[in-house]
């Protein structure tokens, strides 16, 4: 049998996604690593974990998928990091990803240099932490010797393919994830980089995500039990991905996911910027589609974080659903704020800080499960509230990720939207993006005709989960108290943060 293959290069770990041509899933493997905190606001990867998982997890994908023949490698992956290459081709450093903050101090200075105007209209965004933008200017002035000694600058998913094919490069929609690229022409945003005195010469060619940019070399070959010469596809970032594999190529229809990160997602057919930079544009996977998404940066992590509070592995997900279903909506008072590494959309700010508010004798463990879940959703409807004031189009929201396959976040987030979720019936609602991305090869391998072609294979989204009327009003009241907190606490996050470190 002839399939597709597809790498999604998450954050925690890698899925390996063997696809028919009819989108049928014939093998899948998931395989972790570790993200290194070498220091408090540090968040680092060794890009030879990626490698040494994906073939880990080649392997056993094969094996489930009974050895076919596959005709194309596509790839999707964690947005927004840096992977820097010396002369040679090897990494200098490990790799700063998107959850490294070591440059929120600097954004200010980089909104300054480059100007709001331009970051809006141009890069479609603001300079956040972890971004390559704020991590590239992090280096110029405190790693000099390193991004001196770099000859090529990468994204994470983009060193993956580099290590198959020999060939450096980057596609549209992981290039415009940098927010050093400009949106509208496709283009890295040279004015951008001069004024930044970034070196220009380390930024590499940006193809389409279709684009077959080399073939399978025989030592990457052997190290992933497949054949020499297999076509690789440029690949795009994760949510382009997801949303290709659930047809989201067009407006009006959106979706909301929950993985380490939340994100919201909308296509548009032409570039839509939020002048106050809370918000980004960037390039869909399709060449002429954009795209609209907010970004909170601890969603499922939030989740795995009170495991780890509760007792880590002596305690299940499950069993914490189950203690979070035996509380009421609204926690009895109880409010979370998922800032527990700062903010992305809709606050910006990387100073922020996580907290339980409202608390008293008679709240339990089950409480604050419920208030991880509800204050993720709280932060996700903020989110698409700031889509819509900025003139965005939404009917319908597609449920993606593994913490909405979970049915009582999913129901939560319903409640706190007012909105129904809609999700596929196939048991891979959990592997879009790794879908997404052999999908992307098999148009790049002109095994499908277009975009248009792929969307016919989307799942047909009838699993639909309904706000419960009782817990939406609950939540109505509770949700502008949810939206009050930050500011009031805005001071004194900043100089808490201050004195952790002093």
């Amino acid at each position: 049998m002839s399939c597709l293959l597809g790498i999604d290069l998450g954050t925690s770990s890698v899925k390996i996604v063997i696809l028919t041509l009819e989108g049928t899933v014939r093998g899948v493997t998931t395989v972790g690593y570790p993200v290194d905190i070498p220091q408090t606001g540090y968040a680092e990867q060794d890009p030879e974990h990626w490698w040494q998982a994906i073939a880990e997890g080649m392997g056993q994908t094969l094996v489930k998928a009974s050895h076919p023949s596959i005709l194309g490698i596509g790839f999707s992956g964690q947005m927004h990091g840096t992977v820097l290459l010396d002369q040679n081709g090897e990494p200098l450093r490990p790799a700063i990803i998107w959850a490294d903050q070591r440059s929120s101090e600097l954004l200010p200075e980089i909104e300054s240099l480059v100007g709001r105007q331009v970051l809006a209209e141009t890069c479609g965004t603001a300079p956040a932490a972890g971004f390559q933008i704020s991590t590239l200017y992090w280096l110029s002035c405190f790693e000099p010797e390193t991004l001196a000694r770099t000859v090529t600058v990468l994204s994470p998913k983009d060193y993956v393919r580099y290590r198959m094919t020999g060939e450096v490069g980057s596609d549209d929609s992981d290039a415009a994830g940098t927010g050093i690229f400009d949106v509208g022409t496709r283009q890295w945003a040279k004015e951008v980089i001069r004024r930044l005195k970034l070196p220009e010469r380390i930024f590499p060619t940006v193809y389409p995500s279709a684009q077959v940019v080399g073939h399978l070399q025989k030592k990457a070959a052997e190290a992933l039990r497949l054949p020499a010469g297999i076509p690789v596809s440029a690949g795009c970032a994760d949510q382009p991905a997801q949303a290709v594999a659930n047809g989201l190529i067009d407006p009006p229809i959106g979706s909301v996911t929950i993985g380490t990160g939340g994100q919201v997602f909308l296509p548009l057919a032409k570039p839509m910027f939020d002048s106050g930079l809370r918000l980004h544009t960037f390039c869909h996977a399709a060449e002429s589609r954009w795209y609209l998404m907010g970004a909170m940066l601890s969603a499922g992590m939030s989740f795995r974080w009170l495991r780890g509070i509760l007792g880590g592995d002596r305690i299940s997900y499950l069993e914490m659903d189950k203690l979070a279903a035996t509380v009421p909506p609204g926690c009895d008072g109880l409010v979370f704020l998922p800032y527990l590494i700062g903010e992305r959309s809709p606050l910006m700010d990387s100073n922020t800080r996580g907290g339980f508010v409202g608390l008293t004798l008679g709240h339990g463990p089950g409480h604050f499960v419920r208030a991880v879940l509800e204050g993720v959703a709280f932060s996700l409807r903020q989110i698409i509230e700031l889509m819509t004031n900025c003139g965005a189009e939404v009917t319908e929201f597609v449920a993606s990720g593994t913490g909405l396959a979970n049915p009582l976040w999913r129901q939560i987030l319903a409640d706190v939207l007012g909105r129904s979720l809609a999700q596929g019936v196939d048991a891979h609602a959990k592997e879009r993006a790794g879908m997404g991305a052999a999908m992307i090869a098999g148009i790049g391998t002109r095994h499908y005709s277009g975009y248009a072609d792929v969307a016919a294979l989307a799942p047909k989204f009838t699993l639909v989960t309904e706000p419960t009327q009782s817990a939406a009003a609950v939540y109505h009241r509770l949700y502008p108290e949810f939206v009050r907190l930050y500011p009031q606490l805005r001071t004194s996050f900043k100089n808490l943060g201050n004195l952790g470190q002093g």
